[in-house]
């Protein structure tokens, strides 16, 4: 026994002088608060009263409206075709359906026209030739045509471009 003590002095001799430790840390934050489960009133209804209504993408014939009805308060998006069995203005449509949220938070109306015979007042301001989507600001003028069926991410993408939008953005406080 006096041996392993022995050696033991010995090899805190070896190590040198003792260091001071540093001073502890004291976490001084309080702690956490553990939420708590919701009761089975909350979960049924979490927020009573009214919700604020979701903006619906309008999707309306060319042939029942004019141009000027939408000036200064929705987006055009005129999409043509020669025939409604164009596959490329069915595929249009189709992608416009599935995610109008989006179009629909940026004012956005569908105008369509698949009836070149109708002569409708958006064929002849534009002019367009087989299937086309058209893209008409707020103020009436024509910002983007496309001659192939575009995606919605692209479409919103291009409208949130556009000087009016930005104005609207940095309006609702969502631009620094």
């Amino acid at each position: 026994m006096k041996l392993k003590l022995l050696i033991v002095a010995m090899l805190v001799a070896a190590m040198g002088p003792a260091r001071e430790a540093p001073p502890p840390v004291v976490d001084e934050t309080p702690p956490a608060v553990e939420p708590q489960p919701a009761s089975p009133e909350e979960v049924a209804d979490p927020q009573p009263g009214p919700q604020p209504a979701r903006p619906e993408l309008r999707i309306l014939p060319a042939a029942e409206t004019d141009p000027a009805d939408f000036l200064w308060n929705a987006r055009p998006v005129v999409v043509f075709a020669d025939t409604p069995d164009d596959p490329a203005f069915r595929e249009q449509m189709q992608v416009l359906s599935a995610r109008n949220e989006a179009l629909a938070e940026r004012d956005v109306v569908v105008i369509t026209d698949s009836d070149p015979q109708s002569a409708s007042s958006w064929r002849q301001q534009l002019h367009p030739r087989g299937f086309s989507l058209v893209i008409i600001d707020k103020d009436g003028q024509v910002k983007q045509r496309r001659p192939l069926p575009w995606d919605v991410r692209e479409i919103s993408r291009a409208i949130d471009r556009l000087p009016l939008r930005r104005q609207e953005i940095g309006r609702a406080g969502l631009l620094p």
